[in-house]
């Protein structure tokens, strides 16, 4: 257990921190896998920028590197193209 009033401190910001990141990216997850299922291509062109933002975002925070939101943001748009 830890001994410094710090250390107690770092422990609830870490499982707060871990527990925000595991929500935002199993949404983005999410928004993810519904952008891929859409026949329409309208409907997806009208998402792709908001599911972007989300793969952005968690890049940015070091939750997913930068090269793995430039790779999922690119085979959205491929797959969007495709429709």
């Amino acid at each position: 257990m830890a001994n410094h009033k710090s250390a107690l401190k770092r422990i609830r910001s870490n499982e707060a921190k871990r527990l925000r990141n595991k929500y935002q990216h199993k949404t983005t997850r999410n928004a993810i896998r519904t952008l891929r299922g859409l026949t329409s291509k309208k409907e997806a062109e009208k998402l792709l920028p908001s599911v972007a933002g989300m793969i952005d975002k968690l890049a940015k925070t070091n939750v997913i590197h930068k090269n793995k939101a430039a790779n999922l943001k690119s085979g959205l748009q491929l797959k969007i193209n495709q429709l």
